[in-house]
């Protein structure tokens, strides 16, 4: 899946040379250019493209031909030629007529930033509901820009094979197709989800918590998730390491089981399409008991990462930390081994007056430790107390009220042992089901 082929005939690959242009338009919080160019250099290096050139332009008036103003198209047109780039990044959204008519002025192809994410996306999901997940969003995002404007890319492709060449019947063909095609993925994609909620419920009845990990894309979360379940997923210093959702098991104190899961990373401005698209996938997120949003706290745009990721979670129904169905969230200041002392200091005494809220490197370990602890004493202190009188030859039932959860008192008389055990409301529900006399 591409939004441009890269084969030879065309000639792009994965180290197309590439030029990376940020127009700044009007109403843009201010000092937001330089984060948003870094981060643009970072996803096009996430697909091995070699940027030449990042440009930051302000647009005072946006128009609606370009989107940019004609200067400042000129310019990207000198500096293409120049180069010899053979891709310019837009790092905004473009409409279908604004791709046409710039592709047209720098004789190169343009893609704009839901199209660069998108490839991402379609070079990385690994399992089949994220293929068809990103298949839908691309075949959504493609369908409105069967333009065909350029001649120097007339054999140019949307990635699936099946676009041909310019001309109206051609592009009414192509449509058609894209809507067959698109049916069909919905289709599949139901199932899929249908199967998702199955294992879903299941996971509902079982007495483990469930931790879901969330944050902005490349803040630590595969890195943390390795440490906390020895796994090996992918971690790497790289924008979306991580696309599909990966659960493990996990032991906390005095908890036998919770179920811990990695989820995609969130980015600002992300593809409306994606997020209908994943919207099953981040259901998982709104299932969880717990949210822990992982945040690189070294990174000069935290705090702008943390206000897109909670604009995320507030679409899904999250966000007000456990009142109501809303999963409460605990706030993990990630990478503090890339902060000075002083500033390791000021944060640790922040994070310790602010409610859940925990300092940490998942790189080093450096506070893994209280936050598992102070997690594992948040899920027990939910739990209930209930005194429990059984034969002394239970000790079966007592080794599973010490796995799952924590026994307060024993205590044995005339050959009964006599328990204060507390436990979570689903972990009682299952002893009950285990032991329905009681």
């Amino acid at each position: 899946m591409s939004v441009f082929n890269r084969n030879e005939d065309d000639g792009f690959s994965r180290d197309t040379p590439t030029l990376i242009a940020y127009p700044e338009l009007p109403g843009t919080p201010s000092g937001n250019a330089e984060y948003r160019l870094e981060e643009s250099v970072g996803l096009a290096a996430a697909i091995g493209l070699d940027v030449i050139e990042a440009r930051h332009y302000r647009v005072r008036a946006p128009r609606a031909a370009t989107l940019l103003g004609g200067g400042q198209v000129d310019e990207l047109a000198m500096l293409v030629e120049a180069n010899g780039a053979e891709l310019l990044i837009i790092d905004g959204a473009l409409t279908p007529i604004q791709q046409r008519n710039l592709e047209d002025r720098v004789k190169a192809k343009v893609i704009d930033r839901t199209g660069l994410i998108l490839e991402i996306f379609g070079e990385r999901a690994a399992t089949a509901e994220g293929r068809l997940q990103v298949e839908l969003a691309h075949l959504d995002y493609q369908a409105g820009r069967l333009v065909r404007s350029w001649t120097h890319l007339e054999r140019q492709r949307g990635g699936f094979g099946f676009l041909g060449g310019p001309g109206e019947t051609q592009i009414e063909a192509d449509r058609r197709m894209i809507r067959d095609r698109m049916a069909r993925l919905r289709k599949e994609l139901a199932q899929v989800q249908r199967t998702r909620g199955i294992h879903r419920a299941r996971r509902k009845k079982a007495p483990w918590p469930t931790i879901a990990l969330v944050g902005y894309t490349n803040a630590g979360k595969s890195t943390l998730f390795n440490r906390l379940t020895k796994a090996s997923v992918l971690a790497e210093d790289l924008l979306f390491a991580t696309l599909d959702p990966t659960m493990r098991q996990i032991r906390l104190p005095g908890v036998e089981k919770a179920i811990l899961s990695d989820t995609v990373g969130f980015v600002s401005d992300l593809p409306t399409q994606l997020v209908a698209a994943f919207r099953a996938t981040l259901e998982e997120v709104t299932s969880a008991d717990y949210v822990v949003h992982v945040r690189d706290i070294a990174h000069p745009s935290t705090e702008a990462q943390r206000s897109d990721v909670l604009a995320i979670l507030h679409e899904l129904g999250i966000g007000d930390n456990g009142e109501g169905d809303s999963p409460p969230i605990i706030e993990l200041w990630n990478k503090c081994d890339r902060l000075s002392d002083e500033d390791k200091a000021h944060l640790r005494e922040l994070a310790r007056r602010t409610p859940d809220c925990f300092l940490i490197s998942a790189q080093t370990g450096e506070g893994v430790i209280e936050f598992v602890a102070s997690l594992a004493a948040r899920i027990t202190a939910d739990g209930v107390t209930r005194t429990l009188v059984l034969d002394a030859a239970q000790g079966d039932i007592l080794a599973w009220l010490h796995a799952k959860g924590q026994v307060e008192s024993v205590d044995e008389k005339a050959g009964k042992l006599h328990i204060v055990a507390s436990l979570t409301p689903r972990a009682w529900g299952q002893y009950d089901k285990l032991h329905p006399a009681g």
